[in-house]
């Protein structure tokens, strides 16, 4: 029997563990030679002096690599079992077995050296504790997580040298395989390829993968997928699903990698996660070795559409889908004051609000706009800018949808052809049976049975679709579809368009609205076109009170001199809005407004307002407010709710009180708060 000096009878009393590992799946098939040499050192332990029955061999970490301790159940119950001090020894073939992380080995060599436990392996017996032994153990355990590093990077070498040619086999999507010589190609099945195109051709159409998931939800169109051992199923389709497919760049032929990263988020190895990295990101892409269904250029236009309908405004500035909401501008708007996109708020009407540095820095909303009149001015300016096309829409449409109409009907048909071929291999499969096998048979007949039904089923599904055929436009309409350019405001206004393909059309020709709100009852707003030229509009907006109307001056100023030389109030309003002047709330000026002003600056037209009225032993509301320091308003207010009461009516109409010192009185304690009440 041989030995250590280092094995003590302290150790022989404990249990010798030996601990058996492989880093993968395929190296425990595979490396058989290795997996015997790892069990055989339960006979080097037996050597050394422990008893067979003392010898416990720890193997449940077949499979799993050394990097990280944490997915390692094995290597777990090691360290419990030293820490109980009942382990004497560790044996491995080597120190890689154990670990290739040094901040896992160097605590499990503390321990060791703190429990007395010795570590050994191919090459000889370690005391931990041991000044000489930690610095063999330590100078092995770093060239464990050297050797692991080096053999990464030059697996790494290698694998992407293969894929800067476009030559590494990577896992291929649905509608292309792979044949014997490594070739890639389409698949055999033209119904897994016309319905890739069709999934291709129906999202240029929609511009949505939902609107797209909607149209094959519509027509009962299945989706080719694979199951996770990579073999063909026909499945309803998700959103998912085809997004996969839309944003595979294999289908534009192009082989790509390095599409994602892992991102450590935290200390443990387990704290990372997979993060998609944007296109200019991708690590390698090598166009054209791939069979495409798609041009990269349709592709690179597919992911533009896509990042644009993901409604992410304030952090990736996307537009989002055109959807059924009253503000025309959604998605597009911009503020003129801080730049950042604005959002829309139906709150009280419809309305752009700019609320960004609210929500990252408390501060107040930067701009409130409604958005009825600024929709409006830039709708119109959009009218003008389409008026000089010259566009036959119907003939387009009519193009178009007769296309889409042959692509449903082939797929239909496409369906049934594997239906019955489906049927038929069921039949073929439940004859072939030797009838005595009556369980074999019973499986079969009931198949054939299924594939009957799903084949008698979409047939019924087929007849009693509804036609595809475009309904027959009114003449009317129709010719205004063939010179859409002159006609789409009438159509617009008449609601033939709906909200979510109103902004769909805006959105073909402006890039952004920017809009600032220069004065109370003006917005500037600047229509970036697509192409870069802008056009710049003033929009007039309604405002509470005419103070607050930018021209307030000058506009009253032109009604007190128009007034005081007798012109009435009707031409003066009709003057006043030729020269493009309106009322706070209406785009014109109204003749209430011209009256007010005149009024406020006591221009009396009536002969009996020649002179204010006065009765003998009575006071009129004027005099009343002009002696307490209030407006009339302020009196007839507490008239009309009945805290000033037996008010008397002159004999134009007025209220009047009491001519008697009493009554100023009374009323200046009303004004104080000390009276609740005046009888007058």
């Amino acid at each position: 029997m041989s030995t250590s000096e280092l094995v003590t009878p302290h150790h022989l009393a404990r249990k010798a563990m030996v601990y058996i590992r492989q880093s993968s799946p395929n190296q425990v098939l595979t490396n058989q030679e290795s997996l015997r040499l790892q069990y055989a050192l339960q006979e080097r332990a037996i050597q050394l002096g422990w008893r067979a029955a003392d010898v416990v061999v720890i193997d449940s970490d077949l499979g799993l690599t050394a990097a990280a301790a944490e997915h390692r159940r094995g290597f777990k119950e090691l360290i419990a079992q030293v820490t109980l001090g009942g382990v004497g020894m560790i044996l491995s073939f080597d120190v890689t077995r154990l670990a290739r992380n040094c901040s896992d080995w160097y605590p499990l060599l503390d321990l060791c050296g703190y429990k007395q436990c010795l570590i050994a392996d191919r090459d000889g017996v370690y005391d931990p504790g041991s000044p000489n032994g930690r610095l063999l153990l330590g100078l092995k355990g770093q060239l464990s997580e050297l050797e692991l590093h080096t053999l990464r990077a030059r697996m790494t070498a290698g694998l992407l040298n293969k894929a800067q040619r476009g030559e590494l086999a990577l896992q291929l999507p649905v509608g292309l395989t792979r044949d014997a010589a490594g070739r890639v190609m389409k698949d055999a099945d033209r119904e897994v390829q016309d319905r890739m195109q069709l999934v291709f051709t129906t999202f240029l159409d929609v511009r949505s993968a939902s609107k797209t998931l909607q149209f094959f939800q519509r027509h009962e169109l299945l989706l080719p997928r694979r199951d996770r051992f990579g073999d063909l199923n026909w499945k309803p389709p998700t959103v998912a699903a085809l997004l996969a497919i839309l944003k595979n760049p294999a289908y534009a032929g192009a082989f790509v990698y390095g599409r994602s990263r892992v991102i450590v988020t935290g200390p443990l190895a387990t704290d990372k996660r997979m993060q998609r990295m944007p296109m200019d990101q991708w690590k390698i892409r090598v166009n054209g070795v791939y069979p495409a269904y798609i041009t990269w250029e349709t592709f690179e236009r597919i992911q533009v559409m896509l990042q644009d309908n993901y409604a992410e405004y304030d952090r990736n500035k996307t537009r989002g889908v055109p959807r059924p909401g009253a503000a025309l501008l959604h998605g597009i708007a911009y503020c003129g004051e801080c730049g950042h996109k604005m959002v829309v708020q139906y709150k009280k009407g419809p309305a752009y609000i700019c609320n960004y540095l609210r929500q990252q820095h408390h501060t107040p909303v930067c701009q409130y706009i409604p958005a009825e009149p600024v929709d409006q001015a830039v709708v119109q300016a959009f009218f003008q800018a389409l008026a000089p096309a010259e566009l036959d829409a119907y003939a387009r449409a009519v193009a178009a949808h007769q296309t889409q109409a042959q692509q449903i009907e082939h797929a239909h048909q496409q369906q049934l052809e594997r239906l019955r071929y489906e049927a038929e291999l069921a039949r073929r499969q439940f004859q072939r049976v030797d009838p005595d096998n009556r369980l074999v048979a019973a499986e079969l007949e009931h198949r054939w049975e299924e594939a009957l039904q799903s084949l008698k089923e979409a047939e019924a599904r087929l007849s009693s679709a509804p036609s595809l055929a475009l309904p027959e436009l009114p003449p009317d309409l129709r010719a205004r579809f063939q010179d859409i350019g002159q006609h789409l405001p009438q159509v617009w206004m008449e609601g033939r368009i709906n909200q979510a393909h109103k902004k769909a059309l805006l959105r073909c020709l402006i890039d952004k609205v920017v809009m600032r709100r220069s004065a109370h009852d003006q917005i500037e707003v600047r229509i970036v076109w697509k192409g870069g030229d802008y056009t710049t509009l003033t929009v007039p907006v309604t405002v509470g009170s005419f103070n607050r109307l930018s021209n307030a001056d000058v506009m009253e100023q032109l009604i007190v001199a128009e007034s005081r030389t007798g012109t009435p109030d009707e031409d003066i309003a009709r003057l006043l809005t030729a020269q493009g002047f309106r009322s706070p709330k209406w785009n014109e000026v109204l003749i209430s407004t011209v009256r007010g002003i005149r009024y406020k600056h006591r221009i009396l037209h009536c002969p009996y307002q020649a002179r204010p009225q006065r009765i003998a032993g009575y006071l009129t509301v004027s005099q009343v407010a002009q002696a307490i320091g209030v407006s009339q308003h302020w009196i007839y207010d507490r008239v009309h709710n009945g805290t000033i009461t037996s008010a008397k009516k002159s004999p134009r109409g007025g209220c009047i009180f009491p001519d008697r010192p009493e009554t100023l009185k009374q009323f200046k304690a009303l004004k104080s708060g000390k009276l609740k009440r005046l009888d007058a």
